[in-house]
C-alpha cells in the first residue's frame, strides 16, 4: 500500500528534468546559431550528451528528488541549488579540457537556460504534488496507536497540513475510552486490514515494548509502514538523528548540513572556483596597487598576519592587508571608531572591506571558506567563550571572509556582551541551516552592505 503512491515519483521527476534540459538546450542552440539543422553534425551534439550525463550524475549524487511528504520547500530548493552547482562543476571540467571546441557564449547561455528549465520543472512538480494532495488525492490513510498529548499534536499536524496528504482514521489505546477512541490496541490489526491503512504511528510514551514489537511485525507482514514516535518535544536541540550501531538505535544530537560529505564537497568546490577567479581576475592587478599604496602611506609590512581559530578550534594564520601603523596594538586590540592607529589608506581599505581580500588565499589553502563565521582573534575567543553559552559551536564549520552576522550588521568592534551574543547566535544559526542558496543570499547581503556603506566599517 505504501509503495503504490510513490513508486514512479523519482523516475517521473528524472524524466521531466532530462526533457526540460534537452528542450532548453535546443532553445539555447537556436538563439546562438539561429538554426537547429547543424546540431547533429557538430560538437554541440556531444555537448548535449555531456549535459545529460552530467545532470544524471548530479541527480544521482545529490538526489534532489529524494523527498518525503513533509520535506520543506527550503530543503527542496537547497538540494536543487546543490545539484545545479555540481552540474556546473562538471561543465567547468569539460571547458577546462576542451574549451576551444565550443563557443563560450553557447555554453554560458545553454547552462543558464537548462538550469532555468530544470528548476521550473522540479519546483513545479513539487508544488503540483502538494496541491494534488491538498485537494484530496494521493493521500495516505493513517492511524495512531497510543492516546495522549503527543498523539493529539500529531493529529492536529495531519489536519493543519492537508498538503502533506494524510487522512487520519482514528486513535487506538488500551487505557483511554471515549468517542474519540476507535478501539483497543488489538483492534488496530483488523481495522488496518479492513480500511487499507498505509501507515501506523506509535506514540511510545503510552505503549509497552511488547505491543510495539507486535505492531512492527504486523506492519512488516502486511506492507504497512510503522513509525515510532518518542516524545522529544522539549529537547533543547534543533536536530536529532537516529543512527543504528548494529541493532542499537543511537540518537545523534544537532546534526548539521555540513556534516554531510556531499554538502562539504559542493561548498568546497564553490570556494575553490570562486577564490581562484578572485585571485586571478582581481588580485592579480589589485594586489600590487594596494601594496604600493600601503608602503607609500606608512612604514611596515604589506600584510597583517594573525593567529586565529578555525574549524574545530584549530589555529591558522589569517591574512589581511595592513591598515594600521606598524607595532601599534593592531594584534591585540579591536579597532574602534576614529581609531588613531588606522592609516589613511587603511581607512579606505576598511570602509570598502578590501583589507579582507587576502583571505581568499586562506580559502584556497582550505583554512577558510568564502562564507562562514568570522574568525576571532585568540584573546577574543578566550574572553567570550567563558561568558556565552554554546560559543564554541561557531567553530563547527570553517570560518568565512564574510558571514551571516556581518551581513546583519554585527561586524567589527563588539562593544558589549550582548553584541557578541547576537553575533554568536547568528553564527550558530548559519551552521545549523547551511545551504548554497543561503550562502548566495549572504554574499548578496554583504555586497549590498558594502555599496550602501556600513557604519561599523572602521
Amino acid at each position: 500500500m505504501y509503495l503504490r503512491y510513490s513508486k514512479f515519483q523519482k523516475e517521473l521527476n528524472l524524466a521531466g528534468l532530462l526533457i526540460s534540459l534537452n528542450l532548453f538546450y535546443l532553445l539555447a542552440y537556436y538563439l546562438t546559431f539561429n538554426n537547429l539543422d547543424t546540431l547533429t553534425n557538430s560538437y554541440y551534439f556531444e555537448l548535449l550528451m555531456f549535459f545529460n550525463i552530467s545532470l544524471i550524475l548530479s541527480v544521482f549524487l545529490i538526489q534532489p528528488h529524494d523527498t518525503t511528504r513533509i520535506t520543506s520547500y527550503e530543503t527542496v530548493v537547497r538540494r536543487l541549488v546543490n545539484t545545479l552547482g555540481l552540474y556546473l562543476l562538471f561543465i567547468f571540467a569539460l571547458i577546462g579540457i576542451r574549451g576551444d571546441d565550443y563557443s563560450r557564449k553557447m555554453v554560458f547561455v545553454s547552462y543558464l537556460l537548462t538550469s532555468a528549465g530544470i528548476s521550473m520543472f522540479h519546483l513545479a512538480f513539487f508544488l503540483f504534488l502538494k496541491f494534488y494532495r491538498r485537494i484530496g488525492y494521493n493521500y495516505r490513510r493513517v492511524i495512531i496507536i497510543g492516546y495522549g498529548e503527543l498523539a493529539m499534536e500529531l493529529r492536529r499536524f495531519f489536519k493543519n497540513h492537508p498538503e502533506h496528504g494524510y487522512k487520519f482514521l482514528g486513535y487506538f489505546d488500551d487505557e483511554f475510552e471515549g468517542q474519540q477512541i476507535s478501539g483497543k490496541i488489538n483492534d488496530a490489526v483488523n481495522f488496518s486490514i479492513k480500511n487499507h491503512v498505509d501507515e501506523i504511528y506509535c506514540c511510545l510514551p503510552h505503549l509497552e515494548n511488547e505491543n510495539v514489537l507486535k505492531i512492527v511485525a504486523f506492519g512488516e507482514n502486511n506492507f504497512i509502514k510503522v513509525k515510532l514516535i518518542p516524545d522529544y518535544r522539549g529537547f533543547p536541540y534543533k536536530g536529532v538523528e537516529v543512527r543504528l550501531y548494529d541493532y542499537i538505535p543511537v540518537l545523534e544530537v544537532r546534526p548539521q548540513p555540513l556534516d554531510d560529505m556531499y554538502n562539504r564537497l559542493i561548498k568546497r568546490s564553490f570556494d575553490v572556483i570562486f577564490s581562484f577567479l578572485v585571485v586571478t581576475l582581481l588580485l592579480s592587478w589589485l594586489l600590487p596597487i594596494i601594496s604600493l599604496l600601503i608602503k607609500l602611506d606608512s612604514k611596515g609590512p604589506v600584510f597583517f598576519r594573525q593567529i586565529r581559530h578555525g574549524k574545530g578550534n584549530q589555529q591558522f594564520i589569517c591574512y589581511k592587508f595592513r591598515t594600521m601603523y606598524s607595532d601599534n596594538g593592531e594584534d591585540t586590540k579591536q579597532a574602534i571608531k576614529n581609531d588613531p592607529r588606522v592609516t589613511r589608506i587603511g581607512k579606505i581599505l576598511r570602509k570598502t572591506s578590501l583589507d579582507e581580500v587576502p583571505q581568499f588565499f586562506n580559502v584556497l589553502h582550505g583554512e577558510m571558506s568564502v562564507i562562514g563565521p568570522r574568525p576571532h582573534p585568540i584573546q577574543l575567543n578566550a574572553e567570550f567563550s567563558a561568558l556565552i553559552e554554546k560559543f564554541m559551536m561557531r567553530h563547527s564549520v570553517k570560518p568565512g571572509i564574510t558571514g551571516l552576522a556581518q551581513a546583519r550588521g554585527y561586524r567589527g568592534e563588539t562593544s558589549s556582551l550582548n553584541d557578541m551574543r547576537n553575533r554568536v547566535k547568528l553564527d550558530r544559526f548559519y551552521a545549523e541551516n547551511w545551504s548554497m542558496l543561503f550562502d548566495f543570499r549572504i554574499m548578496l547581503m554583504t555586497l549590498v552592505l558594502i555599496f550602501r556603506g556600513d557604519e561599523k566599517a572602521y
